[in-house]
């Protein structure tokens, strides 16, 4: 049921995300230069790791580090990054992970690559068995502004009581959160 819905949702929003997608390229093309799209390494279901796109809205030099590990994050924000960050516009080639079935609309958010805590957190507490998701339980509950150990805590939560229900609850929330711009800090 969960797969079907992703794919519904995702080829319906296709067409409206796409069309978003093409001012943001150009928005991106015209500020910066460098591709579009950067794509991040991150890490999977059962920990197998997957490149996940988005716009780009960092500067090409910057480290392939979590955003709050960087000393100045500001300083590599390209001219559009902010705006981009602040209304999740960069997040809109994710559907393509979805499409794919790397990712879903809700999970615990892909880690990067080298987040190494994240991930043995996430594989004590059997997280990593998850798809993970475009949104989810930790991202409504505070996102940027959650200890690791709150995000796995409020994951470990969605594992234990995940429903379709529940997920439909979380995407509302995203999308009142989202117009909010609430828990975004870089």
């Amino acid at each position: 049921m969960k797969r079907f819905f992703d794919i519904a949702l995702a080829l319906v929003l296709t067409l409206p995300c796409g069309i978003a997608g093409i001012f943001v390229s150009f928005f991106i093309r015209f500020s910066s230069p460098g591709s579009v799209l950067y794509w991040s390494e991150r890490v999977g279901c059962n920990n197998k790791n997957f490149f996940m796109p988005k716009f780009r809205t960092m500067r090409t030099d910057t480290p392939a580090v979590a955003t709050h590990l960087l000393d100045s994050p500001d300083d590599y924000l390209i001219p559009a990054g902010r705006f981009l960050r602040r209304t999740s516009l960069d997040e809109l080639p994710q559907l393509w992970s979805i499409l794919t079935g790397e990712m879903s609309f809700v999970g615990p958010r892909p880690a990067l690559f080298n987040q190494d805590d994240l991930i043995a957190l996430r594989t004590k507490a059997g997280i990593h068995k998850l798809t993970p998701g475009l949104t989810g339980w930790a991202q409504i509950n505070g996102r940027d502004d959650l200890s690791i150990e709150d995000k796995v805590a409020l994951e470990k939560d969605y594992l234990e009581h995940r429903s379709f229900f529940f997920d439909l609850k979380i995407i509302a929330l995203t999308v009142l959160k989202t117009v909010q711009s609430k828990g975004i800090s870089h």
